[in-house]
């Protein structure tokens, strides 16, 4: 269950319907699904994590925050501080030749607010994710799980990520997302990595160790709400996809990107069910 301290800044969340239409072919071949995170699994206030947007929060309820912890300094400078800091590092990743670098967002935290105690570093990041970027699960998460588990469907995550980011099945599902049915080999939280999507190498390596497994590309449907991020690195990896377009918040279509001009998903869900009731029949 989510901690009282951090439930009190969660308000309950809808998605808000973007108005395109499913379309929901068979799924007779999917042994394995891979899901992304946040606009998927779950709302994100934000539609994204938080380290991809350059927005703040109002002033006031971030000094708030930085009052609790002792932090001595403006919040508008603090903001600035915290995005410049992740850009410096993103900047030297990749003069290091990692194409779409991702940062260990506890480490910029200690870095940016000047505290040495990482519990205490964490509990900060924690706090401010949620101020800045409230979550709550999608409508059907837990059905759409439980579809996987009893139709022995393999499960697995490829999402740009924290390390607070598996709390939230914790804190949602009241289970870690092994206990839910997702396999440890086939986790892949960008931070663990030091690459976010669309780097292909995260999806590479999730079919390797799928292959190993006896699946094949194939027969695995990636499951996300960004056509650059998701769909075209799945694509590319040989995988089937699937495009989240249940919330407007997060639905990314990237019509602008000539990457992303004649990609097509195999699949639109507009409800997370849709992917439950095609598992349960096919």
């Amino acid at each position: 269950m989510i901690p009282e301290h951090l439930a009190v800044r969660l308000g309950p969340l809808e998605p808000i319907p973007t108005g395109m239409t499913p379309v929901l072919p068979d799924l007779r071949e999917i042994e394995a699904v891979l899901f992304d995170v946040y606009g998927t699994l779950f709302i994100s206030g934000s539609g994204d994590i938080s380290l991809a947007q350059s927005a703040g929060q109002a002033d006031e309820s971030l000094a708030a925050l930085l009052s609790k912890f002792g932090i001595e300094i403006p919040a508008e400078l603090f903001r600035e501080q915290f995005f410049t800091a992740i850009r410096d590092s993103h900047a030297k990743s990749k003069k290091n030749g990692r194409d779409y670098p991702e940062v260990e967002i506890d480490v910029i935290w200690q870095t940016v607010t000047g505290l040495e105690d990482l519990q205490r570093v964490r509990a900060f990041a924690i706090e401010y994710e949620i101020l800045v970027n409230p979550v709550g699960p999608m409508p059907h998460l837990a059905e759409v799980l439980a579809a996987c588990r009893s139709t022995g469907t393999a499960m697995g995550i490829i999402s740009n990520a924290q390390f607070f980011t598996p709390l939230l099945f914790d804190w949602f599902l009241d289970a870690a997302p092994g206990e839910l049915g997702f396999s440890e080999e086939l986790l892949f939280y960008s931070w663990q990595w030091g690459l976010a999507k669309p780097s292909e190498k995260l999806f590479r390596t999730a079919a390797r160790r799928l292959f190993a497994r006896g699946i094949d590309p194939h027969k695995t449907i990636y499951i996300g709400n960004d056509m650059l991020n998701d769909i075209l690195p799945a694509r590319i990896t040989g995988f089937q996809t699937a495009l989240f377009a249940g919330d407007k918040r997060s639905l990314r279509l990237r019509r602008d990107d000539p990457r992303c001009t004649n990609l097509k998903p195999d699949m639109i869900l507009t409800d997370l069910i849709q992917l439950a009731e095609l598992l349960d029949i096919r």
